[in-house]
């Protein structure tokens, strides 16, 4: 059973997120084969606070275009 981790700014709408499960789900299922109900996703979502760059946190960036 495939298992997808998914680490990234917090900030996503549930829809994002959601379509990003299933879209995720259907690729995997597509590439390695098998059942897409066995396949698991999980999404991490971590603050700007908590996410560094360079050795500064992304919240003190100035933001990407």
């Amino acid at each position: 059973m495939p298992f997808v981790q998914i680490t990234m700014l917090e900030g996503r709408t549930i829809e994002q997120k959601h379509d990003l499960i299933r879209r995720l789900t259907d690729a995997t299922a597509e590439s390695l084969g098998g059942d897409p109900g066995r396949i698991r996703v999980v999404i991490y979502e971590v603050s700007a606070d908590s996410w560094g760059i360079g050795g500064e946190p992304v919240s003190s960036r100035p933001p990407i275009p």
